[in-house]
């Protein structure tokens, strides 16, 4: 019976979304609410100017709704479930701010990168101190080891820097149709696998609850898309997954399950320290997915390239956990 759960966890999630979107996107496309396209970004892109964007709470509410749908029924919802909700919701209102500054008050950037940071380590905070009135652990497990790093007060800055870090991630990463709703559907996937491997049945309910939202979503955000997450899915969807990862004490796994977000960020990085210290670019334009694109690679060849990548990431990254 258990295990049926996560079947009718992953089928609401993605039921609510499919039946939400028929209804939201029209919605949006009468509100204006469409994508602005950057004109340093690849010109093949231009013509998805004005697609309906924040299509994002579409997945929020699917994720909400079936979570505690599922928990309530199969389970009890514990502080764990009030985490990963409070992260997804308040990482999804950020980009919400962004997406409507964007899209409603024509600016073009959204928030300042000051005001999207400062909201972002306040969220982890406070998650941070929710934690430490369970007792939680702050040691941080090494992967092929026996060993733990007890980090004690530094794990405050540690869970700081994993959620803003891997929420900005996967907000890098969403930059081409149904790259990231698939991406994410893999790695939330393996860690509701890793999840239920340990007996966290609330964490792994909310793991499959974002599956079947994001595949949900897939149905109208393939390529070509129908809509787009924009930053009210992306940032939650990085702070969710980092979220579950701290949960698990599988923090430093989550750098392999997400392993296409830790490329596309590390393509930035190494673009932007390259030309700033040679004046040269490494990639021919990053996130790494634009590289490929502009080596003439369709874009649904790169989507299915980087989906299969982050297939063979999330599979190794249990092999390590469950087998090693």
């Amino acid at each position: 019976m258990q295990e049926q759960v996560l079947f009718f966890s992953i089928l609401l999630g993605f039921l609510i979304t499919v039946l939400l979107s028929p209804i939201f996107i029209p919605f949006l496309r009468r509100l204006k609410f469409g994508q602005s396209i950057r004109e340093e970004g690849p010109k093949s892109h231009q013509k998805k100017t004005g697609t309906p964007t924040m299509g994002g709470i579409m997945i929020l509410l699917s994720i909400i709704i079936t979570t505690l749908v599922m928990t309530e029924k199969f389970s009890e919802p514990t502080i764990k479930t009030f985490i990963l909700l409070f992260v997804t919701i308040g990482f999804g209102l950020l980009g919400f701010l962004d997406d409507f500054i964007k899209v409603a008050m024509k600016r073009n950037l959204g928030l300042t990168s000051k005001q999207k940071l400062l909201g972002q380590i306040v969220v982890s905070i406070v998650v941070y101190f929710l934690l430490k009135q369970t007792n939680f652990s702050t040691s941080v497990e090494i992967p092929f080891t026996n060993y733990t790093v007890e980090l004690g007060f530094f794990y405050a800055l540690f869970i700081v820097f994993w959620l803003v870090g891997f929420s900005n991630a996967v907000n890098l990463t969403d930059g081409l149709d149904g790259l990231v709703s698939g991406t994410a559907a893999i790695a939330f996937g393996a860690f509701a696998v890793l999840a239920w491997n340990q007996s966290m049945i609330e964490v792994s309910i909310f793991s499959v609850a974002v599956v079947g939202a994001v595949l949900g979503f897939l149905v109208f955000n393939a390529h070509p898309a129908k809509v787009f997450m924009g930053d009210t899915g992306s940032l939650a969807l990085g702070g969710a997954i980092a979220s579950v990862a701290i949960l698990t004490k599988l923090e430093i796994i989550l750098l392999v399950i997400g392993g296409v977000f830790v490329i596309e960020t590390l393509s930035v990085i190494l673009q932007v320290a390259s030309f700033k210290t040679t004046g040269k670019r490494i990639f021919r334009m990053s996130p790494l997915h634009h590289h490929y694109e502009l080596l003439g690679w369709s874009e649904w060849r790169v989507v299915v390239t980087f989906w299969t990548a982050g297939l063979l990431f999330a599979i190794i990254g249990i092999y390590i956990e469950v087998w090693l």
